[in-house]
Parts: structure tokens; sequence; C-alpha cells
């Protein structure tokens, strides 16, 4: 059952990461985008396979939670580190699997391409990011960067299917 007053589909936005992965679900409602949960899913240092499997294991209840129609991801960026770069693939691809297992479309946002979304800069400084996340959802954002990061991949998804107007 959906809350009186959603005009659109739920989205849930991902930053994902081996050690924390941001999410953020929003949807558009009367009076703009809204924010129905958000957080960080704390994997911790063991070994991959093993937050993997915690990863996907928390994901699948963020979808069977929350009910989202669609899935925002952040895409696949130059990384200078060719190791993190190889183990942020490892997070998407768990992030992707999650998302086709539940049936929902996903689509993939370069990390410049959101904050351009959110902030009319795509080089914006995360602080930046963080702001402009806590304004567009009226809520006071904690110092917790994958969180409004995930959140700030829905808002560009929104962005994207319907414009909001972010920069009035």
């Amino acid at each position: 059952m959906r809350p009186q007053g959603e005009l659109g589909v739920r989205v849930l936005g991902l930053d994902p990461g081996t050690e924390r992965t941001g999410y953020g679900c929003v949807v558009m409602g009367a009076d703009g985008p809204v924010r129905l949960a958000s957080g960080v899913l704390h994997l911790g240092r063991g070994a991959l396979a093993e937050r993997l499997d915690r990863l996907h294991r928390e994901l699948v209840r963020l979808f069977i939670t929350y009910q989202p129609g669609e899935c925002a991801v952040e895409g696949v960026f130059h990384h200078r580190n060719v190791r993190s770069a190889l183990l942020l693939g490892h997070a998407r691809g768990v992030c992707l699997l999650a998302a086709a297992a539940h049936g929902v479309p996903v689509s993939e946002y370069a990390p410049a391409t959101v904050k351009r979304a959110i902030t009319g800069h795509g080089a914006a400084e995360k602080e930046r990011v963080a702001a402009m996340v806590g304004g567009l959802l009226r809520f006071e954002p904690e110092n917790e960067f994958d969180e409004t990061d995930a959140l700030a991949i829905a808002l560009c998804h929104l962005e994207a299917a319907r414009p909001l107007r972010l920069m009035e």
C-alpha cells in the first residue's frame, strides 16, 4: 500500500561500496520529492565474499520492504586505483543482480551527471551535494555522504524522468 500523496514510482538510489553502501528511497509527492527511507549499509572489513553476501541480503530486505518500481545506481567511472575500481565493480554487480532478481529496472548515472542534476555543477563537493539533497527533501542529513549520495542518485533519476526544477 502506498502512502497518500505519492504521485510517481518509488525509486531506490544506491551508492555501492564493499564496506559501505548508501541507499535512499524517494518518490515524487504532490509538493515535490519525498524521502521515504535512507541510510548506510555497513558491510565491515571481512572477506570480500562475506561482505558481498551481506550486501545482497540487505538489498533484498530493502527491495521487499520499500517495493521500489525503479532503481538508480551510480554508474562506472574512471578510478585512479585499479583495485578500488574492481572492488566497486563487485558491489555494483550485486546491486544490479538484486534489482534484476526483483524485476526492478535499473538506470545508471555517472557521478558528474548526478552532481550536475542536484547542484548545477558536475564537480561539486560532497558537502554541497549533501546540503542540496537536505534542502530538496526537507531533512537534516548527518555526515553520511554515502546516504546523501544515494539520495542524490535517486533524485537525479526523478529529474531525468520528470524535471523537478531543482535549480529554481
